[in-house]
């Protein structure tokens, strides 16, 4: 059975040591811009909100790619992406529902968690427990749709604020 990446929003605390060895970890240095997971903190609010790849199962990232850069990897079941075929072209930033896809101008190609090949840095450096690699299971799915929809919510949200404004 594979793994999954939960995140228990409640407990983050913005500290931002996720992002900080994400971006150690993949671009040898901090640099949370490059981090492959982000902390939203709500406008007027003090609440934190830990976002990652959700490695959904009928990826639209995947589906939208035209050279097929983008796979599921059922071992580890995580999404991931080919660069030798990324052309870069970025449709996959615009479809990923949970802006969870991220271009590097520097580098020209796009990043995206990829759950560190099983061993995810972002779970290891968080202090406060906010985010946790486990099995998956019914349970684990549950709190990864309840994170997925207020998530939504809250894109939701800010977009149409920003829509009003």
């Amino acid at each position: 059975m594979s793994k999954v990446l939960v995140m228990d929003y409640p407990k983050c605390v913005g500290c931002l040591s996720c992002m900080q060895a994400c971006s150690a970890k993949h671009e040898a240095l901090v640099n949370p811009i490059l981090s492959r997971i982000d902390i939203v903190k709500l406008m007027m609010r003090i609440e934190c909100v830990p976002i990652a790849c959700q490695q959904c199962e009928t990826a639209a990232c995947n589906a939208i790619c035209p050279v097929n850069a983008i796979s599921r990897d059922d071992v580890l079941g995580r999404v991931t992406v080919n660069y030798y075929r990324c052309i870069g072209c970025r449709m996959c930033v615009t479809a990923c529902p949970f802006g969870c896809m991220s271009f590097d101008s520097m580098n020209k190609r796009v990043f995206k968690c990829e759950l560190c090949d099983g061993d995810p840095m972002c779970v290891r450096f968080c202090q406060h427990d906010a985010l946790q690699y486990v099995e998956a299971s019914e349970q684990g799915g549950i709190k990864r749709t309840a994170l997925a929809e207020k998530i939504s919510g809250i894109v939701h949200k800010i977009t149409s604020a920003m829509g009003t404004a």
